[in-house]
């Protein structure tokens, strides 16, 4: 036998493994715990709905679910951490208008990119952003909101800068020509139990989080930031009937892992995430909270990432807002 043939049987036998490990890796996932990024604190939207979904993987995949919270920069801290899992599809995230639509169009300095350094799989759900004031205040409806505002100005707190709570609130700012000052929380529970203690007037805050305050009376919805009325605040008008089209956005949340994942395992991710979002207990607690659950795949909802990076830039570029 030539010399060389062991060597090159050795080389073939070599490549062929390689070769196979990703099919193998692919066809065992998940063959660890995953490790969820919740990028906001205990108690905000992303929190709420992460813990929801992270109950439902966990018995469906029989791995345990590492749930952490990584808050900061409006998301943008725990976004990075997923960004650099390159190729990782046991790290994941859900991502929201604060992490990949406002925050990196509007601070300087973003360490990832939201569209290259991430894998899209699913849309999670969107509801409205909710202008409350303390449960106990005066001030009975937005036009009672606009005439405490406009002598002096009004502060309004939201669970931090770069949120699609804080651009609302600009909108408004804006739109309404009336002084409003943004006071940034680190999350939406600090933010309202403020609120709720007469610290601040006033709230700009994502309705799952606000729900269960709203109906126990200790804040008190006045607008909202979709273009029809949420079938939960059935009573609360929305900003564009009460006379400001321009304050009109949609709060979304969306699951996403990083870029270099393996085509099969993103595809058995938008697999489990549409089961997930069909579940009765799913559905069941989405509607509790005020979320609409999602429907878009992988390119739609990319789609939908693509066109509030470019509305949010045209936005704060047009009313020159700043991070604070």
């Amino acid at each position: 036998m030539h010399p060389a043939q062991p060597a090159s049987i050795a080389r073939r036998t070599l490549l062929g493994s390689m070769l196979a490990t990703p099919a193998l890796a692919q066809a065992n996932w998940p063959d660890r715990p995953i490790r969820w990024i919740i990028n906001f604190p205990p108690g905000g939207a992303a929190d709420i709905l992460s813990r929801i979904l992270a109950e439902h993987f966990g018995a469906r995949f029989g791995q345990p679910i590492v749930v952490e919270n990584r808050p900061g920069a409006g998301g943008m801290v725990g976004a990075d951490i997923v960004a650099k899992a390159r190729g990782d599809a046991h790290t994941v995230m859900i991502s929201s208008a604060s992490s990949h639509g406002i925050g990196p169009v509007l601070y300087r300095s973003v360490p990832y990119d939201p569209l290259a350094d991430f894998t899209h799989v699913h849309l999670v759900g969107s509801f409205p952003s909710v202008l409350a004031v303390n449960g106990s205040s005066p001030i009975q409806d937005f036009a009672g909101f606009m005439a405490a505002a406009r002598p002096g100005g009004m502060t309004y707190a939201t669970g931090g800068n770069g949120t699609m709570n804080h651009l609302v609130g600009q909108l408004l700012k804006q739109e309404g020509r009336v002084e409003l000052t943004h006071v940034p929380y680190r999350g939406s529970a600090a933010a309202m139990t403020d609120v709720m203690a007469g610290q601040v007037p006033a709230v700009m805050e994502s309705l799952p989080t606000a729900m269960g305050h709203f109906r126990g009376g200790r804040l008190k919805p006045i607008a909202q930031s979709e273009e029809a009325r949420d079938s939960t605040l059935p009573e609360v008008p929305t900003f564009r009937e009460l006379g400001l089209p321009g304050v009109t956005s949609s709060n979304w949340f969306g699951f996403s892992i990083a870029s270099g994942v393996p085509a099969a395992v993103v595809e058995r991710w938008e697999g489990a995430m549409k089961e997930a979002l069909a579940a009765p207990m799913v559905q069941q607690r989405f509607a509790a909270i005020g979320v609409r659950p999602g429907t878009l795949g992988p390119a739609a909802y990319t789609a939908l990432i693509t066109s509030e990076l470019d509305r949010w830039r045209q936005v704060i570029r047009a009313n020159n807002i700043q991070a604070d």
